[in-house]
């Protein structure tokens, strides 16, 4: 452990920026430098004002330019869609990255994508790393802090679950809720990448047990409305989309080794078939000698409210490892390298 405050900027500030804006400015360790924002109603207006906090003295930017022309330390770098092109200009211009968008892992595509990653780290003496939180720790870090208690492992799942009903998001549509069955399943919303996009982390937990990724097969099983359903933004009507289970296999010695369950419902209570899935939040099922289950899921905060905590973690997922990756040698800095980090001012 070190003094040293590290000079931070956030870039894109939804649910996730803002999460890490309000952690930047209540940990002595960080001091935010610069912040980006995609939305022209933003622009101009103090960095803390967008975070709902008190203002603190930085103003955001649209303009990248201004960004790479800072002196920083980290990029915390979450915007909705991937750009590897600005993660190497930001790596190249001397600034560590940290994204929970990855890529995470050396895995088919994703290999090309951070040797890219890594030359532009290394041109500008600074690390990259993919920080996830599904990819990125649910899926790959949760399982294998479990399986160093096992004796013998059979099959792994992982169950991502969201209640898209209880926690709203501007991706209710994009998703592909309230589209009839026939649609969805001609065109799910979840994009045919996603598969290997999530083998990153297959590979991850897989490698530790001395064995590689063969195979994805991919699986989706709907869930319908059996009323019209409300959520803030319109209705889900009755027999349209209100629940989708996409379920990954990663296959090695030829058999089915690793499975995540990603389970997205409008609520419980009006949605068949219904699916016994639990509250919100992941859960790592072991199958083998002992068998072993893990959860993890939101408690209820001070006003009684019980909320998803999947966007909160994924900020603090990346930003609690900044320190680590300023730290590391130039590179892409995956979750093995960065092994049992040591993390800044979590106690204040």
């Amino acid at each position: 452990m070190t003094n040293r405050t590290y000079k931070v900027v956030q870039w894109a500030t939804g649910h996730v920026g803002k999460t890490a804006i309000r952690h930047f400015a209540g940990n002595p360790a960080f001091e935010l430098v610069g912040t980006l924002v995609t939305n022209p109603a933003k622009v101009g207006r103090d960095a803390g004002e967008i975070a709902g906090i008190a203002p603190l003295g930085v103003i955001a930017t649209d303009d990248p330019e201004a960004i790479l022309a800072l002196e920083a330390d980290c990029v915390h770098f979450a915007p909705a869609l991937p750009d590897l092109d600005m993660v190497s200009r930001l790596l190249r211009s001397g600034k560590n990255v940290v994204s929970p968008l990855g890529p995470f892992y050396r895995y088919g595509k994703y290999k090309d994508e951070l040797d890219g990653l890594d030359a532009a780290a290394k041109a500008g003496g600074v690390s990259f790393h993919g920080s996830g939180i599904h990819p990125g720790f649910a899926g790959d870090l949760l399982p294998l802090t479990v399986l160093r208690i096992a004796d013998r492992v059979d099959h792994i799942h992982l169950y991502e679950i969201i209640d898209h009903l209880a926690n709203p998001s501007n991706y209710i549509e994009f998703m592909g809720f309230g589209r009839t069955p026939d649609d969805v399943l001609a065109n799910p919303g979840r994009s045919p990448e996603a598969p290997q996009m999530f083998a990153q982390s297959m590979q991850l937990v897989l490698e530790a047990l001395g064995l590689a990724v063969e195979d994805v097969t991919a699986r989706l099983e709907l869930a319908t409305a059996t009323q019209d359903i409300p959520y803030p933004n319109g209705v889900i009507r009755q027999g349209t989309v209100a629940g989708q289970h996409y379920e990954w296999t990663g296959w090695a010695g030829g058999k089915p080794c690793i499975t995540y369950h990603c389970f997205w419902v409008m609520g419980q209570e009006h949605v068949s078939p219904h699916w016994d899935t639990g509250p919100s939040g992941y859960r790592i099922r072991i199958e083998g000698d002992p068998p072993m289950e893990l959860s993890l899921t939101s408690m209820r905060e001070v006003d009684g409210e019980k909320r998803y905590g999947g966007l909160p973690w994924t900020a603090m997922a990346g930003v609690n490892v900044i320190p680590a990756v300023c730290e590391a040698a130039p590179g892409v800095v995956t979750h093995r390298e960065i092994g049992v980090p040591r993390m800044h001012g979590l106690i204040r």
